[in-house]
């Protein structure tokens, strides 16, 4: 029986020169099978971009939608659909649009390092919180293929809401894995007391559990984000499966979440982002 053709939400922002979303979805759509439907989502990020009339990336005519987006993905024999929004809520269509076309997965451009601080500005931080499917940020420069994925988790999960995001998490990086042959899937947890070292049984119920062999389990003492980093470099992976909570402030605002910017600060790769909130896979 033939899989159910999914689809994907890929975000473009009509002021950018290149579209390294778009150009990644391109590219792993004909690596899957069936290969999936992409949702091409045109709107400016108004927190990012300057929004003023002088601004000449913000007027763009027939022949850029038909060369920059049209005729590439034509090109590439996927099918595709071309979505444009002028709200200037950005975050909010994207999260609603993405719901209502049932994506399984929203692919969100990054922009190249300019310092050596890593910034990410809050309406992309709000799309990672409130996105009801799996949020992946499009790094330039990483690269297109998907055979090793690295699940970042957390085995000395203290709440449900943490064991749920585990699951979710694990979830999500074996239905990646399992979309591309050959492809296989790496655990990843950093602890910083040792007392918490899970034994030699909790690993192999573990393995067990998750399908992991535990020669893919790479358990080892640091903060999270030089941890991920490190294993992530030592197995060459492609991509980063990881969660974030949604916590709150005394305002009522979400809180940016100090570790999970730092995990995604910290790799060169592209990021799968999981919260709460996401579905479960088809």
């Amino acid at each position: 029986m033939q899989a159910e053709q999914t689809t994907v939400f890929v975000v473009v922002d009509p002021n950018d020169e290149k579209h390294v979303a778009l150009e990644r979805a391109l590219i792993i759509a004909k690596l899957r099978n069936p290969q999936p439907k992409l949702v091409i989502f045109v709107a400016v990020d108004g927190e990012a971009v300057d929004t003023r009339a002088v601004n000449d990336h913000l007027f763009r005519d027939e022949t850029w939608f038909r060369e920059k987006i049209r005729q590439p993905a034509e090109d590439a024999g996927v099918e595709h659909e071309l979505l444009v929004c002028w709200s200037s809520d950005w975050q909010g269509s994207i999260i609603q649009e993405s719901k209502r076309y049932n994506a399984e997965m929203i692919y969100l451009p990054l922009h190249p390092k300019t310092n050596r601080r890593w910034t990410f500005a809050e309406s992309k931080w709000e799309v990672l919180k409130k996105a009801k499917c799996p949020v992946v940020l499009i790094r330039p420069g990483a690269k297109d293929s998907r055979q090793v994925v690295l699940a970042t988790v957390n085995y000395q999960a203290q709440t449900s809401q943490q064991r749920q995001l585990n699951r979710q998490i694990t979830e999500r990086a074996n239905y990646i894995t399992s979309c591309y042959e050959g492809a296989e899937l790496h655990l990843v947890n950093a602890y910083l007391d040792s007392m918490l070292y899970p034994d030699r049984g909790a690993l192999a119920k573990l393995a067990d559990k998750t399908g992991v062999p535990t020669s893919r389990i790479h358990v080892r003492q640091g903060y999270t984000n030089e941890v991920v980093a490190q294993v992530a470099k030592e197995i060459d992976a492609d991509l980063v499966v990881m969660g974030t909570l949604n916590q709150y402030g005394a305002t009522g605002s979400l809180l940016r979440g100090n570790t999970a910017e730092r995990v995604i600060a910290s790799l060169d790769t592209d990021v799968m982002v999981c919260n709460e909130f996401t579905t479960t896979t088809k």
